[in-house]
């Protein structure tokens, strides 16, 4: 887990002040691990901590106590402190800010603590300097996290009502960055989530190539040759996955035209049609459920396009 610095500072340019709560250690059986985080506003929140009695008393907690600045780690027994099955123990720091004190925390790592800083946290400071990769963990009362970067690029073809259930659940997703693609800026809604950037294009084709090699591609929209350009280019410029909606018969239909075109079967086999799960069922809802479980349980593949052999 890591400090997600550009989701705290459009929160707190959306909401003024607001308070993040993180675990910042765990010892024996816990809801979530060190490093999982929340966002607490006045009226609102984002997030979890695992949710129970922790969550509910951290979201009071900080909510009595909404000044840019304010600093808190407190410790908790699940069992004996909040009634919780789970039996063990928590320390969790709350750390309220404003726009301006989340803008000008550090890019790259965040340490923080009271007083001067250990000699641990200045071993730490040579080691960032070498390029050494630094994992959260709360040494003393300082607490040391590193800021997360998007390390999955997702590419949504199409604002329907598929595209538009697929962003609503990928787009919370840690790491993700969502880029979302349609014909027209009306085809978009009026509200598009944090970390996705939408992206209007006449020609939507056209903008494979400026997807990463190794971005990951959910091809739903409105017109079956618009598909099928999309799958055409993505099989040239190279892929971790893609997925495209549709029925067995439409593959079929697929896999023939993208032959015609001059793609192998090894390459063409990359596409998966159907996506998601389809026992789920049709609504959009449904699919994008199915569809983000596909893709967590799949591993990045060789992001080159494949050569086939006629």
């Amino acid at each position: 887990m890591s400090f997600d610095r550009e989701a705290l500072i459009a929160a707190c340019a959306a909401r003024g002040v607001v308070a993040r709560i993180v675990v910042a250690s765990v010892a024996g059986s816990a809801p979530r691990e060190t490093g999982a985080s929340m966002l607490v506003w006045r009226d609102g929140q984002s997030g979890t901590i695992g949710g129970g009695a922790l969550e509910h008393s951290a979201t009071l907690a900080a909510r009595d106590a909404l000044t840019p600045g304010h600093r808190d780690l407190s410790r908790h027994a699940l069992g004996p402190d909040l009634g919780q099955c789970c039996g063990g123990a928590v320390q969790v720091l709350t750390e309220v800010y404003d726009e301006a004190s989340a803008r000008a925390l550090p890019e790259d790592v965040i340490m923080r603590g009271p007083g001067a800083a250990p000699l641990a946290v200045t071993r730490l400071r040579a080691r960032i300097r070498t390029g050494q990769p630094v994992q959260t963990m709360l040494t003393g009362s300082w607490f040391i996290e590193p800021v997360s970067r998007p390390d999955r690029a997702v590419w949504i073809w199409g604002a329907g009502h598929v595209g538009r259930a697929l962003v609503q659940v990928l787009a919370p997703l840690p790491g993700t960055d969502v880029t979302w693609v349609d014909t027209a800026a009306d085809r978009f809604p009026e509200h598009v989530p944090n970390g996705v950037t939408a992206v209007p294009a006449a020609e939507p084709a056209l903008m494979v190539a400026h997807a990463p090699p190794h971005a990951e591609h959910l091809i739903v929209t409105f017109s079956h040759s618009l598909d099928l350009e999309l799958c055409h280019r993505l099989l040239a410029h190279g892929f971790d996955f893609a997925g495209l909606i549709g029925s067995a018969t439409k593959r079929t239909r697929f896999h023939k035209r993208l032959a015609a075109l001059g793609h192998g079967p090894q390459s063409i086999a990359r596409i998966t049609c159907p996506i998601g799960q389809p026992g789920l069922g049709r609504d959009p809802q449904a699919i994008a459920i199915g569809v983000a479980a596909q893709m967590l349980q799949t591993a990045g593949s060789d992001t080159r396009p494949l050569k086939d052999s006629a």
